[in-house]
C-alpha cells in the first residue's frame, strides 16, 4: 500500500546505546477519549503496558510525534483486542495523528521484564546463520535486522549477496547467542542449494 511507505522508512528512535525492543504498533483510534488499538509484538503485555510505562515512538521525521515518548495511562481489553490510553493523547484527533507508530522500550525497561525469544539487534548482528542445526551447513552471516510494521527481516550476507529472511519462528526456530548461531529452516528457493558450505 502506498500509504505504508513513509512509515516503513521511519527511523528507529534513539535509545542511547542503540539497544531497544519493539513491543507494539498503534493500529487505529478507539472511541473519543484518545484510546488506541495496539498490535502487540510482545508475549508479556501485562509487564510492558503497565500504567506509567514509557514508550519511544518510531514515526517518520515529518511527524509531530518524531523524537517524542509517550506514557501509558491505562490498558484495557475490548473484544479481546488491547486498547491503550496515553497521557499525551487526550482525544480522538490526537489518536488519529499517531496511528501506525511503532512502540519501543529501552534497555532498562527490557531488563525489568525479560522476555523469552527477544534479543537486541546488536546481539544478533554478526552471528553465523546455519541450516537446520547448530552444526548445520553455513548459509552466511547475519548483517542486519530490518524492522517493518508487518514483521522483522534478517539480512543474511551470503557468498553471492544478501538474502532477506522473515524473522518468524517457522523459519527461524532457534537463536543461540552463546553459540553464536542463528538456525534457519528456509523454504525451498530462499537460499540457493550451492550456497551452503
Amino acid at each position: 500500500m502506498p500509504s505504508d511507505t513513509p512509515r516503513d522508512k521511519a527511523p528507529r528512535p534513539n535509545l542511547g546505546r542503540g539497544a531497544g525492543l519493539r513491543v507494539g504498533r498503534l493500529t487505529k483510534p478507539h472511541g473519543l477519549k484518545g484510546g488506541l488499538k495496539i498490535e502487540l509484538y510482545t508475549d508479556n503485555p501485562e509487564l510492558r503496558f503497565v500504567p506509567g510505562a514509557v514508550f519511544h515512538l518510531q514515526v517518520p521525521e515529518a511527524s509531530p510525534w518524531f523524537g517524542r515518548t509517550i506514557r501509558i495511562r491505562d490498558l484495557r481489553w475490548f473484544n479481546e483486542a488491547p486498547v491503550a490510553f496515553f497521557e499525551e493523547v487526550p482525544d480522538r484527533t490526537a489518536a488519529e495523528s499517531i496511528v501506525r507508530a511503532i512502540l519501543w522500550i529501552d534497555e532498562a525497561a527490557i531488563e525489568a521484564g525479560e522476555e523469552e525469544n527477544a534479543w537486541y539487534d546488536h546481539q544478533l548482528v554478526g552471528l553465523e546463520v546455519r541450516a537446520g542445526a547448530i552444526d548445520g551447513p553455513l548459509l552466511g552471516t547475519l548483517g542486519e535486522v530490518q524492522h517493518f510494521p508487518a514483521q522483522d527481516l534478517l539480512a543474511v550476507k551470503t557468498a553471492t549477496g544478501t538474502v532477506l529472511v522473515p524473522f518468524v519462528e517457522a523459519i527461524v526456530p532457534e537463536v543461540d547467542i552463546a553459540a553464536g548461531v542463528v538456525i534457519v529452516t528456509p523454504p525451498v528457493g530462499l537460499f540457493d542449494e550451492n550456497e551452503a558450505e
